[in-house]
């Protein structure tokens, strides 16, 4: 017997914008391990304006337990906002740190 796909197992993809202290101090680099260990796809940069954009792409439980560690981020952040939007699904099959925009 087959079984469908259920809302909470069907990939899922958001953009975020992460302001707050969030460059220089790792926050790329640990989103990759995170997600990673999550098993999302997509990518992660700095803005010009100081912030972070993330794309992440997988379940529903693997993306809100993303953004609450996101919420945290790494030791030396600190971060103020996160600003979600429904997404296109990245095109590679893994998370990746993107070139600044």
């Amino acid at each position: 017997m087959t079984r469908g796909v259920t809302s909470e197992e069907a990939p899922r993809a958001v953009r975020a914008l992460i302001t707050g202290r969030v460059q220089g101090v790792w926050f790329r680099g640990w989103t990759v391990q995170e997600a990673e260990k999550r098993g999302i796809t997509g990518w992660v940069r700095n803005l010009r304006d100081g912030s972070v954009e993330a794309l992440f792409c997988g379940p529903r439980a693997a993306l809100d337990d993303m953004l609450a560690a996101c919420r945290e981020g790494p030791p030396q952040a600190r971060v103020e906002n996160i600003e979600l939007e429904d997404a296109a699904p990245p095109a590679e099959a893994r998370f990746v740190q993107a070139p600044m925009y």
